[in-house]
């Protein structure tokens, strides 16, 4: 019996060796790709999925979606994003909140994704821009939002209140109780 379990044993063991063979052949023949990377900075691109260096989007009237709300530096683990904003009045009395300086700091973030998971405005995103070598750290601290520039207003049409009319109350009539007589 032990005679046996030996010879399948080597039997499995050839087993899977002929499969790894199999895979290291297939890939042997296989064209190499190299990339040529300084040379080749005009036609080189990556995935959607590559995440490299936050941005906050501007139009071309310098308006950004950020409100200020602070979600993504809650959401940041090491504190990577810090944003500075002020509370305003507006024209019809109203309080708001304003961003006066939205910070990222390149060299603490992990590109985890998790700030702009948080962003319910879609205010940030990450870009393709992955050439972020520097020689001193202070220029790893960048500021997203351009100098002067504003909250993008939404035009939408205010949705229509809609009539609600209540339903009338039930009222019994004089000597009658609500109780059910048995």
């Amino acid at each position: 019996m032990e005679e046996q379990n030996y010879i399948e044993g080597i039997f499995r063991a050839l087993k899977t060796l002929l499969v790894g063979l199999k895979t290291s052949i297939k890939v042997f023949f296989e064209k190499d790709v190299t990339e040529q990377y300084p040379e080749n900075r005009s036609t080189l691109t990556f995935s959607e999925q590559n995440r490299f260096c936050l941005e906050m989007p501007h139009n071309e009237k310098n308006e950004h979606k950020c409100i200020a709300c602070g979600l993504c530096q809650m959401a940041c683990p090491n504190d990577s994003i810090t944003v500075t904003s002020e509370m305003i009045t507006t024209e019809d009395g109203k309080k708001k909140r304003q961003l006066v300086k939205y910070e990222y700091n390149v060299g603490q973030c992990m590109f985890c994704n998790l700030c702009v998971r948080a962003c319910p405005h879609d205010a940030i995103r990450f870009n393709q821009d992955f050439e972020l070598g520097v020689f001193n750290k202070a220029k790893l601290i960048m500021q997203l939002n351009h100098p002067g520039s504003k909250v993008e207003e939404k035009t939408v049409a205010p949705k229509p209140v809609a009539q609600v009319t209540a339903p009338k109350p039930v009222t019994s009539a004089p000597g009658q109780t609500d109780k059910k007589e048995e």
